[in-house]
């Protein structure tokens, strides 16, 4: 379906880290049109979203009079939001996403979650690059997280290249979103994930079963991004050059170089700044092209992840995958890497 102006007709439920993003990026693009925003909360964000021109709903009922005593304009209801709507993309905090998910089924709304709430929620993963023909036509997805988004992506394009035998990775998690960082986190520590594979690797096979991938994680004291190390064992012997061409052929893996002065997660974020990106947005991931170094059959590489920003471009595609608007994986890249400007700071 889609509205009288032939634009794919998207709601947004929870208007936080993500949803902000997801709200800007659906806006951006000339296939979609927001047609309105959830939340529950009363504060500087509600009002934010509203000088933007969004419209405001209450995702839960007995919210909407405490949203308006705070001065907000609130049009309405979730339910009121679900009655102009194609697809509906959740944003809420785990695991509020899985309590909606069957309220979107008896509306008879399709519906994309976020990584944080388990496969089973939808029964299918998505990452563009991977699972867009499978989503076509499905009620419902999940965009995974962005370290298992990340994972896939570039494990993908060594698959694509023939190169893929069995991937290790230890990911280096940041503790906390920056915003939150006043509210808690680590410090002057670090903590292991408690148990060996850590989530993202079994995550990753949600996406494409025939990965063999293992990861570790630690939490680090630190807000910027995640940093991942990898080792690959490739199908064959192969040169740096090959490694490096495949990693090209996907336009979000961006090569970056040390040599360049981004020695360091904060010289990149400094980047996004200086480029212009939308809250320093990096969308791809940042892959350290002087760093790549083959043994034999072996590589090793290390990369940087932006949690709040690389499943952006992931949500946008999902929507028209489950719509059917695009059917081309491809195409609908394109059109979400041109509106979000992806591929061409980096270059």
């Amino acid at each position: 379906m889609a509205s009288q102006q032939g634009k794919i007709r998207v709601a947004l439920n929870g208007y936080g880290v993500i949803g902000k993003r997801v709200a800007d990026a659906v806006a951006s693009q000339h296939d979609m049109e927001l047609v309105g925003i959830a939340d529950i909360e009363t504060d500087w964000r509600m009002r934010t979203a509203l000088r933007k021109g969004f419209r405001l709903f209450a995702s839960l009922e007995d919210r909407g009079e405490a949203m308006k005593r705070a001065g907000l304009d609130v049009s309405g209801t979730l339910d009121d939001l679900l009655n102009e709507t194609d697809v509906v993309v959740d944003c809420t905090p785990k695991p509020i996403g899985a309590q909606n998910a069957e309220h979107y089924r008896t509306r008879g709304v399709k519906f994309i979650v976020q990584g944080g709430e388990k496969h089973e929620v939808t029964g299918h993963s998505f990452v563009a690059e991977a699972s867009y023909e499978s989503a076509l036509g499905q009620r419902a997805t999940r965009v995974v997280s962005c370290n298992t988004t990340s994972i896939v992506r570039t494990l993908t394009a060594l698959k694509h290249a023939g190169l893929l035998k069995r991937a290790r990775g230890t990911v280096m998690r940041r503790a906390t979103d920056p915003w939150e960082s006043h509210k808690g986190g680590i410090m002057n520590t670090l903590v292991p994930e408690n148990e060996i594979p850590s989530h993202q690797g079994p995550d990753a096979r949600t996406v494409d079963p025939e990965l063999d991938v293992v990861t570790i994680a630690v939490k680090v004291p630190e807000t910027i991004a995640h940093l991942h190390s990898w080792s690959v064992q490739l199908t064959r012997n192969a040169s740096k050059e090959e490694i490096i061409d495949a990693f090209r052929q996907s336009s979000r893996i961006a090569l970056i170089r040390m040599s360049d002065g981004l020695t360091a997660l904060n010289t990149v974020k400094e980047l996004m700044a200086d480029v212009g990106r939308p809250r320093e947005n990096l969308y791809e991931v940042a892959l350290w092209e002087d760093l790549v170094t083959v043994q034999g059959d072996e590589v090793f590489y290390a990369y940087m992840v932006d949690n709040q920003a690389i499943v952006i471009p992931e949500t946008i595609d999902a929507i028209r995958a489950l719509t059917g608007r695009e059917r081309d994986a491809s195409a609908s890249i394109a059109l979400t890497n041109a509106a979000l400007g992806i591929g061409a700071l980096l270059s």
